[in-house]
C-alpha cells in the first residue's frame, strides 16, 4: 500500500495560529487551512469549547477538523479574560487590560491552548497545552500576535511581543499542537 500523506483542515481566520502550526505539524502532516470564523458555545472551559466547535465543524464540512481555541487566564482578574480573550483583545486592546491590571501587584497568568481534532460522525478529541508567565507593566513589542506584547513567559524578562520569530518559541500552543501530531502520527490508518 502506498503512503499517503496525512492531512489535517485548519479551520480558523487568525493566519498567526496557521503559521505556528504549519511550523510544528508539516512536512509530516499537511495543513489545509480554511479561512473562516465560526460560532463558539460560552464555556469558562477552553477544551469544551474547541471540541464542540470541531464536532460541529467537521458534520458541517463533512471533513477532519481541527480548531484551537486560546487564551489568557489573569490570577488577579479571577482568570479574566479567559475565554473570552479574542473579544475582549477587539473591544479594549491591550491598553484595557493593562487599565484593569492599574496598581496590581500580582500579575501571574497563564496562557492556555486548547487544540481539537474531529472526524464526521466522530467523537472529538482535545489536547491542552499551557504556559505560566506574568502580565507587563506596558505593551511591549510588536512581533506575534494576540495579547503577545504583554505576556511575559516564566523565565524571561521580554515579552512575546518583544521576540523575533516568536512562534517558533511559544509553548503554550506548540504543547497542545504538539499533542495532536503525536496522536495523528500514531493513529491507525484506515
Amino acid at each position: 500500500m502506498k503512503n499517503r500523506i496525512l492531512e489535517i483542515n485548519f479551520a480558523t481566520s487568525n493566519l498567526g495560529k496557521v503559521k505556528e502550526f504549519k511550523q510544528i505539524l508539516e512536512p509530516e502532516i499537511k495543513v489545509n487551512h480554511i479561512k473562516m470564523s465560526y460560532p463558539e458555545i460560552r464555556s469558562e472551559d477552553s477544551g469544551e469549547i474547541a471540541r464542540h466547535s470541531a464536532k460541529e465543524l467537521a458534520e458541517k464540512l463533512k471533513k477532519r477538523i481541527v480548531v484551537e481555541d486560546s487564551g489568557l487566564f489573569i490570577k488577579a482578574l479571577n482568570d479574566f479574560p479567559g475565554t473570552y480573550s479574542a473579544t475582549v483583545h477587539k473591544k479594549i486592546g491591550l491598553k484595557g487590560i493593562l487599565k484593569l491590571m492599574k496598581g496590581v501587584k500580582g500579575r501571574e497568568c497563564v496562557y492556555r491552548s486548547a487544540v481539537a481534532y474531529c472526524e464526521p460522525k466522530k467523537k472529538p478529541i482535545g489536547f491542552l497545552g499551557e504556559e505560566k508567565g506574568k502580565i507587563a507593566e506596558s505593551v511591549r513589542g510588536s512581533f506575534g500576535f494576540g495579547h503577545d506584547p504583554i505576556f511575559i513567559p516564566e523565565g524571561s524578562s521580554k515579552t512575546y511581543g518583544e521576540i523575533k520569530n516568536v512562534e517558533e518559541i511559544k509553548s503554550f500552543r506548540r504543547r497542545a499542537v504538539l499533542k495532536l501530531r503525536k496522536y495523528l502520527l500514531n493513529k491507525p490508518k484506515l
